[in-house]
């Protein structure tokens, strides 16, 4: 058996770059930059960047477009792929991309990230200086269906020896 995944967690270093295939599905392109810390033999602190293409396809696309800046701490989960090519001087050239299925986007501070019209709501803690909910987004995520407050599960009572399955949230 063989696996190809991915997972990236860094700051992007560039806006995303949004087009379309001829099929009309978005595609978005964007870079992160990772770093590693470490010390070598003589006993010095180093610190090494590494940095990392990665390509968002249809919902995703839009997402990064929507919400990810220049900057912004970004999770990417995904596979990787190597494309070659010969250039105008015949010489073989050689790309490694990140193929992301799924984006976790890093905590803002107040005040920053995709502008209003953008932001489908805008989380009330944002007010009081907190950083809002991180968000998973994958790209075959449908939202759940909003639900009242009388489908909500009572509390557990911590007397009661045995558990109701209907009662677990998940």
């Amino acid at each position: 058996m063989n696996l190809n995944k991915a997972f990236i967690l860094g700051n992007v270093t560039r806006d995303p770059e949004v087009r379309a295939l001829p099929s009309g599905q978005q595609v978005a392109s964007f870079g992160i930059a990772t770093n590693r810390f470490y010390t070598d033999q003589a006993g010095q602190k180093k610190q090494d960047a590494e940095f990392h293409n990665i390509v968002t396809f249809g919902k995703l696309a839009d997402i990064a477009a929507r919400y990810v800046t220049k900057g912004t701490l970004i999770l990417v989960e995904g596979r990787i792929k190597t494309s070659s090519w010969q250039n105008a001087s015949g010489a073989k050239q050689y790309k490694t991309e990140v193929i992301a299925e799924s984006l976790q986007l890093g905590p803002r501070p107040a005040g920053t990230g995709a502008p209003q019209q953008n932001r489908p709501y805008q989380a009330p803690e944002q007010n009081q200086g907190k950083s809002e909910e991180i968000p998973i987004i994958e790209e075959n995520y449908t939202p759940p269906a909003a639900t009242n407050a009388q489908e909500i599960p009572p509390s557990f009572d911590t007397g009661s020896e045995e558990i109701d399955v209907k009662d677990i949230p998940f």
